[in-house]
């Protein structure tokens, strides 16, 4: 059956601007790192991705090692692309990354310039794409030189393989130091993305100010802290969740007695705001100024649909806030 669009997509998602550029994106993203991979189902793939967009989601965040296997999600991506969401290719953000170990040898990782620019040549054929709308380097490289993995980047957007670019997981020195190299080769720096939840506030110690500072947007990663910030892990580890998969991210040991009473009491608060944790969750990473939008991940349709739903309130009344920061100290 041919896929056709809601036609209503546009109506109710906010789209905010990504810092100093003419770029806006969702204000909530989806990310493809979980369950999008070789050893996931096709069809939940691709329904998960088609209600995104239903939904007013237009950027879809990838990189070269999601799966797993390593490259993976970007083939199903691909796929889904080319049989349902081709005729809407200009309607779409798509990012990919390299940074990460993804081949064999010294030049499959970090932030070499034969890396990146070998990595994104890939990305492109598993996607089936010319270009994509933002590429990122994924992690800080402590041995290139780096004004070598900027100039890739620049490289890689007067290529035409790129439309922008993109850093993530950098502290506050590394991103100004690569904000200004990037700014002074005339390809600016649009966007950051750090991991930033309620149970993990690490941006909050400088780097959200250099982000304001320098004109960059921000879209946080992980804002529901692995799954942990819902109502997912209360009664345990239900079987399909991260926790319970091998290949997971979140270990079982992360989920402590303590997080979990910080967890339910967290949750009563959403309660009274009419939300679900996940959307108070999300809603307290967007309350920044500089946060341009969420990145989440999801297993199945109605995760995305609640997260969507946290937009209907994202204001928080400074009695709300001050409890949320008793319940985290």
């Amino acid at each position: 059956m041919t896929y056709l669009a809601d036609a209503t997509r546009y109506q109710s998602m906010r789209y905010n601007r990504c810092g100093h550029s003419g770029l806006k994106l969702p204000a909530v993203s989806l990310g493809l790192w979980h369950n999008f991979g070789g050893v996931d189902v096709f069809s939940n793939s691709r329904e998960m991705i088609l209600r995104a967009f239903d939904l007013g989601i237009t950027h879809f965040d990838l990189a070269n090692n999601y799966g797993p296997p390593p490259g993976s999600a970007e083939e199903t991506f691909g796929k889904i692309l080319a049989a349902d969401l081709k005729p809407y290719r200009d309607e779409l953000i798509i990012s990919s990354k390299a940074g990460y170990t993804m081949w064999d040898g010294p030049y499959g990782d970090w932030g070499s310039r034969k890396y990146l620019l070998a990595s994104l040549d890939q990305s492109l054929k598993r996607m089936g794409l010319k270009y994509v709308d933002i590429f990122y380097h994924h992690r800080p490289d402590p041995e290139t030189p780096l004004e070598e993995t900027m100039q890739a980047l620049d490289s890689i957007v007067r290529s035409g393989r790129a439309l922008y670019a993109g850093i993530s997981n950098y502290p506050a020195d590394k991103a100004r130091q690569a904000a200004g190299i990037l700014r002074q080769l005339g390809t600016p720096c649009l966007i950051h993305q750090p991991a930033y939840s309620l149970f993990n506030r690490w941006v909050e110690g400088g780097l959200l100010e250099v982000l304001q500072e320098e004109g960059i947007g921000c879209i946080a990663f992980s804002p529901l802290a692995q799954g942990l910030l819902t109502d997912k892990y209360l009664a345990g580890i239900p079987a399909g969740s991260r926790a319970a998969k091998p290949h997971g991210f979140l270990k079982p040991a992360s989920i402590t007695a303590e997080k979990l009473e910080k967890v339910q009491k967290l949750n009563e608060i959403a309660r009274t705001r009419g939300q679900s944790l996940a959307q108070m969750a999300l809603a307290w990473v967007l309350r920044h100024v500089t946060m341009t939008s969420v990145l989440i991940g999801a297993s199945r349709v109605t995760q995305i649909e609640d997260a969507v739903g946290s937009l209907n309130n994202l204001a928080f009344s400074a009695e709300e806030l001050t409890q949320i920061e008793r319940i985290l100290a």
